[in-house]
């Protein structure tokens, strides 16, 4: 067999040794696809076509590259958000940003498990543009979202021919900003059963008082923001979850709710009937003054001439509200949190708080929304002194 391997003198008189291999065909045209490769001793030369030809048989093999870390990006982009909502399509590329800002230039196949991590972190000590003051680091859940989605893209890298392996796939975030990270969660504590009634008694004449209530019942702020009165049956005492209204990148996006088991119908409080039967009838008394001047969305959530409003709108005059009852702030979600927990420490079945907050999982509702306050911590040691007493 003859030596693939051939001298070559070039025109300066330097000797170099120079092999070409075929490395299987073209995906898009179907053509042979073949390498030359050059070095300057036999012996380099001998040692680069045996790694090919081994990579070849175990099918590792990918041919050099110029393609870029942004590029991989665009790549991943355009097949991950082919079939996504507006807000899913964002939030990824929300996540890259980050990765083109600091790895963006980088050749894909040199890209090493040291680049990620620190790409991870600048994330965590300097990333912030945005948000928060500048040049401070984002918070872990931000950097786990763009880690994952940089995973997903090499993936890719690996189905395209691209690179051999996810140099990502190893790479975790440290455990103390994990820690900081829980640490920081457990300080916001939503309100305790006292607080949400304090709360809703300042507010019980004010014009918002049937808007906080569904934030209170639990309904997500793009939920109550989305509510139309069509869904709304004061007959039959209840609340069809349909629709969402939320802002992505600054645009308002109306949308069906947030996954199937968040389509829900939920028979209303009293407490809440009563409200929403004042507020229509406020909404019609601003209709007959505004005039022309009324937009009459048909929303449930609207402001003085009828307008839909957005889920920043909701958020700031909650706010204001909380500073005026002189009430601790927290944020508008966590009036969900409240009322899930609420309901989940004072013995309402597992599964029906699952369905109440529009969740297909269970584990989920648990994990995330329910938190022991301090009752319901008083109820547990009331139970034990009863047993310990018996002792």
């Amino acid at each position: 067999m003859a030596d693939p391997i051939k001298k070559i003198v070039l025109g300066n008189g330097k000797v170099r040794y120079r092999f070409v291999v075929d490395v299987g065909q073209d995906p898009a045209t179907g053509k042979r696809r073949q390498q030359t490769v050059t070095k300057d001793t036999k012996k380099e030369a001998v040692t680069e076509y045996a790694r090919i030809q081994h990579q070849r048989a175990t099918g590792t093999y990918v041919l050099p590259s110029k393609v870029t870390v942004e590029e991989l990006i665009d790549m991943w982009l355009k097949t991950a958000t082919r079939d996504v909502e507006t807000a899913t399509k964002r939030s990824y590329e929300d996540a890259m940003r980050y990765v083109r800002v600091h790895l963006g230039d980088r050749k894909v196949q040199t890209l090493t498990e040291d680049d990620v991590e620190s790409l991870i972190d600048w994330m965590l000590t300097s990333a912030r543009r945005i948000g928060g003051r500048p040049g401070t680091g984002v918070g872990v859940r931000t950097v786990s979202l763009t880690l994952g989605r940089l995973r997903a893209a090499l993936n890719l890298g690996i189905r395209r021919g691209l690179v051999t392996r996810n140099v990502a796939v190893h790479v975790t975030i440290p455990r103390q900003a994990r820690k900081d990270a829980a640490a920081a969660a457990r300080t916001r504590v939503p309100w305790d059963e006292a607080e949400v009634r304090s709360f809703l008694a300042f507010v019980s004449t004010d014009r918002l008082y049937a808007v906080m209530l569904l934030s209170l019942i639990g309904l997500r702020p793009a939920e109550v923001c989305g509510l139309r009165w069509e869904d709304v049956d004061l007959e039959a005492r209840t609340i069809s979850v349909e629709i969402t209204r939320t802002l992505v990148a600054g645009a308002v996006v109306e949308k069906d709710t947030k996954s199937a088991a968040s389509y829900r119908k939920l028979p209303m409080p009293t407490v809440l009937w009563v409200a929403l039967k004042l507020l229509r009838l406020a909404q019609a008394k601003e209709k007959l003054a505004s005039g022309d001047g009324y937009a009459g969305s048909g929303r449930v959530v609207v402001d003085e001439l009828g307008r839909s409003v957005k889920t920043d709108w909701l958020r700031r005059r909650a706010y204001k509200l909380m500073e005026a009852a002189d009430m601790r702030k927290v944020r508008l979600y966590d009036a969900r949190h409240s009322c899930l927990s609420w309901m989940a420490n004072n013995g309402v079945p597992d599964t029906v708080v699952s369905a109440w907050a529009g969740h297909a999982d269970l584990g989920f509702t648990k994990r995330r929304y329910v938190h022991a306050d301090p009752q319901s911590l008083r109820a547990g040691s009331d139970k034990l002194a009863g047993l310990l007493e018996q002792a």
